[in-house]
């Protein structure tokens, strides 16, 4: 116990060091981050911040550059969530002055209502998705600490995103916007835990829950990519992001949790977007040449346990799709989850690497994927057995060495 509990302050004091200088030494610190991040002292979040090309590696430019990307988020919020709101809320007040084109009946295609309720069909899908992100957590029903103030200010007469989703759920009960084939992205173990979406009593007034915060990120996301929008599962990969930051023990940065989040996020969903756009799935950069990698992998590290699922017809887009998309979020608990994620982030070829954990939790399960028929096996890829992560990693960095 001693022993361990030295090697802690060992490793924190290590990071300490790394995370010391005026300039950082992004491979020492990758190095280190490789085998798990301490959570002690915020460095998970600080080292999450670099590794996710966040922060710059100069930390005398850091105070600069984070006022100005907090004030760029800002902005992002005044742009498209309170001011298409506040002339929501103004419409009827004075109209005598509505002409058809800022009329809501408009039928024209490009006008800003039509805009305005089409990205209330995003806000709906987006809704139904947080309000369920870890249901065996409370965190995300719970208050957050640091309520947006901009957007709970009582100055701003607006509809809030919370009216918007209560007004369009009136409208339409079902909106499809599934991804083909993430239609299923919680495995049969954790799907029985998912609470509909009425379950939560929204907060009062003045309170925000850290789901809406989430929902209002990957909002504004969907508003400046339109080519992507939303898709399912990226609630998923936003999910971890700001929870770690969200329970940063430094106040100073846990204040911030949602723009340095949006950020983090859509840095790593430029090197992932591609999985979300179903126009690229059979592309070199798409989903489907991600899943037959592991499959390429597997035949040259186990070629036994490649030609058993070949012959029972299990395909990789039966299971990988959802590892490989969703970063492994909802094979793991939430804590193995991050510690995944830490190696993930720290390798240079982050996305290479989750291919040979892909490829190390199937060769640690080898025996029962031998023993097992089809029905047997697809249960086991579908609601992977072991929980021991470090175990998963261990076996996926002894594959990486004898590439």
């Amino acid at each position: 116990m001693l022993n361990s509990q030295y090697r802690n302050v060992m490793i924190i004091q290590e990071f300490k060091v790394a995370l010391g200088g005026e300039n950082i030494n992004l491979k020492t610190l990758r190095e280190l981050c490789f085998n798990g991040i301490p959570f002690e002292g915020g460095i998970r979040a600080l080292c999450w911040k670099i590794l996710l090309n966040y922060l710059p590696l100069d930390q005398t430019l850091w105070e600069s550059f984070l006022k100005k990307q907090r004030e760029v988020y800002s902005q992002f919020l005044k742009e498209m969530i309170i001011q298409p709101g506040i002339a929501k809320a103004n419409l009827g007040l004075s109209r005598e002055d509505v002409t058809m084109e800022d009329h809501p009946l408009n039928p024209n295609p490009d006008s800003r209502w039509n805009t305005y309720f089409k990205d209330n069909e995003i806000l709906l899908q987006i809704d139904k998705d947080v309000r369920r992100l870890y249901p065996d957590m409370a965190f995300f029903q719970r208050p957050t600490e640091y309520p947006c103030q901009l957007i709970l200010d009582p100055q701003n007469d607006y509809e809030t995103l919370r009216r918007r989703v209560e007004q369009t759920t009136l409208k339409a009960q079902t909106v499809n916007r599934n991804r083909s084939g993430v239609t299923n992205v919680s495995s049969p173990g954790k799907a029985l835990n998912l609470y509909p979406s009425n379950e939560y009593e929204v907060l009062p007034n003045g309170s925000e829950a850290h789901w809406e915060v989430v929902e209002r990120i990957l909002f504004i996301y969907a508003k400046l990519n339109p080519g992507i929008a939303y898709v399912q599962g990226m609630n998923e990969i936003v999910g971890p992001i700001y929870y770690t930051f969200a329970t940063d023990p430094n106040s100073e940065w846990k204040e911030h949790a949602e723009a340095d989040t949006f950020f983090c996020f859509t840095n790593l969903m430029s090197e992932n977007r591609d999985n979300f756009i179903k126009s690229l799935d059979d592309s070199q950069c798409g989903i489907t040449y991600k899943m037959e990698s592991v499959y390429s992998m597997l035949k040259d590290k186990d070629l036994e346990l490649y030609l058993k699922l070949e012959e029972q017809n299990i395909k990789p887009q039966y299971f990988t799709f959802r590892w490989l998309t969703l970063l492994l979020s909802q094979e793991f608990l939430l804590p193995d989850v991050i510690r995944i994620w830490d190696t993930l982030f720290s390798d240079q070829d982050r996305f290479h690497f989750l291919i040979l954990v892909c490829c190390a939790m199937l060769i640690l399960i080898r025996d029962s994927l031998l023993a097992g028929d089809f029905t047997v096996n697809m249960r086991l890829l579908q609601d992977y057995p072991i929980s021991d992560v470090h175990t998963i990693l261990t076996k996926a960095k002894e594959l990486q060495d004898n590439s």
